[in-house]
């Protein structure tokens, strides 16, 4: 019909995960700045996560373009 909601989703909390990952990295050697997170780069962690979580719903949004185009080859 229209263009699936799980594209956007994806491609915002990849876009977002990216930078987040970026900064995580950047801002590794800063032990003052984690250091009320239990020197924990949470950062790098949560950027990976959104990554993740971005990727996951662009190739379930891939995937389900694919088979619907599949179904109407038929």
């Amino acid at each position: 019909m229209g263009l699936d909601i799980r594209y956007p989703i994806g491609f915002i909390f990849s876009l977002f995960g990216i930078m987040l990952t970026i900064f995580g990295i950047v801002t590794d050697s800063d032990a003052e700045m984690y250091h009320k997170s239990l020197d924990i780069n949470i950062n790098l962690w949560t950027g990976l996560g959104m990554l993740i979580f971005g990727g996951f719903m662009l190739i379930i949004a891939y995937l389900s373009t694919k088979k619907k185009a599949g179904k109407k080859e038929e």
